[in-house]
């Protein structure tokens, strides 16, 4: 006599919809890759949070020093490395220079991992 065994389908389903509406080309990844390096240091990635979250949009330098135990110089690099990716643009006031984000730059970053819709 024998035994027939019931098998369960063990088919795994799709393991997550596609990040990306688009393939990345070789420019434009290393375009991305180096503002991803620029974003790599937490400082840098903190000055941008603070600029981006700002009342009115910008925030002075004078503003953003305080919140570093870091010389001003050191702190003046790393919004020009910020500025040098395309995330940051800045105007001098008088003495102060005011930066504020660039919306379509970090409108592309969040849009290079959001889910497509439908």
């Amino acid at each position: 006599m024998s035994k027939l065994l019931e098998l369960e389908d063990v088919t795994a389903p799709a393991c997550c919809a596609p990040l990306s509406e688009s393939s990345l080309g070789e420019d434009e990844a290393a375009e991305l890759a180096a503002v991803f390096k620029a974003l790599s240091d937490p400082v840098r990635l903190r000055l941008l949070n603070m600029i981006a979250s700002a009342g009115g949009g910008e925030a002075c330098v004078c503003d953003l020093t305080g919140s570093f135990d870091l010389t001003a110089p050191t702190i003046s690099h790393h919004l020009k490395v910020l500025r040098k990716a395309g995330l940051i643009d800045g105007e001098r006031r008088g003495t102060w220079v005011y930066y504020r984000a660039v919306p379509d730059r970090l409108t592309r970053l969040s849009g290079l991992f959001a889910t497509p819709t439908t």
